[in-house]
């Protein structure tokens, strides 16, 4: 697959895509989630390249030490490189034990509970983005979005944006590469952080995202039958609100 020629040309494109998008609604700031991975490193990247204000959020929860120090590395890269961008941390660890003691035996889920993870770190950048006259950036990527769902609904998947939603996994890494986002970012094993148990995308998936692009791009490959049980199970989260209609 080589969908892609020219990366200096792509940054500009989506920069370009971004700030005219700001400039036609009259947003002030990017606000954008930064975990550690490296959907989240390009996509805070290229809302700094754009030069508007940007807000880049690191919001443990929980964290893996080794997922929190890549965040944090990358904050600082960006504070240092970056004369627009502010990065805040905040640590909601408490906010989401103090959730779950107020919801008490109604709390008793590990999914939903991971969910709620994604749902806190949501209403933190919307909080930002909303003093700010801001908009919430979005990190999913197109297997991510498009081909099997692999997002929390009103959470990370909640977002105004969405620049590398048409992006694979591996074009992503790529442009992270031409970026100049580090290293240890682009080789980390992806993982939504979500879990106690360090599980990664690929743990919960079944298989590799090389082998769900393959699906998605040729409709065949071993990935093909994960593609569509995850793409049917999660319509829900990918369709339009169901509405009825007089």
């Amino acid at each position: 697959m080589n969908r892609i020629e020219d990366y200096h040309l792509l940054k500009n494109r989506i920069v370009n895509w971004i700030k005219d998008y700001a400039d036609t609604n009259n947003l002030q700031a990017l606000v954008v989630g930064v975990s550690g991975g490296i959907d989240s490193a390009v996509v805070s990247t290229l809302c700094a390249e754009t030069k508007l204000p940007t807000f880049a959020l690191g919001m443990p929860i929980h964290q893996d030490h080794n997922q929190e120090s890549l965040s944090d590395n990358h904050l600082a890269w960006l504070d240092k490189k970056y004369d627009n961008v502010k990065t805040l941390k905040f640590d909601l660890t408490r906010t989401f034990e103090t959730f779950k003691k107020t919801l008490n035996e109604y709390s008793h889920d590990e999914l939903a509970l991971a969910n709620t993870r994604s749902r806190l770190r949501m209403v933190t950048l919307y909080q930002i983005a909303g003093k700010y006259n801001g908009i919430v950036v979005g990190t999913g990527n197109k297997v991510e979005d498009y081909g099997v769902g692999f997002y929390t609904k009103y959470g990370d998947g909640g977002v105004d944006i969405a620049p590398i939603a048409d992006l694979y996994k591996t074009e992503v890494r790529e442009l992270g590469g031409y970026l100049g986002v580090a290293s240890d970012i682009i080789d980390a094993t992806p993982t939504d952080g979500l879990w106690d148990d360090k599980r990664t995308d690929e743990d919960q998936l079944g298989v590799s995202y090389a082998l769900l692009e393959e699906a998605m791009e040729s409709g065949t490959g071993p990935g093909v039958d994960t593609l569509y049980r995850f793409n049917k199970a999660n319509q829900h989260k990918m369709q339009p609100i169901p509405t009825f209609k007089l």
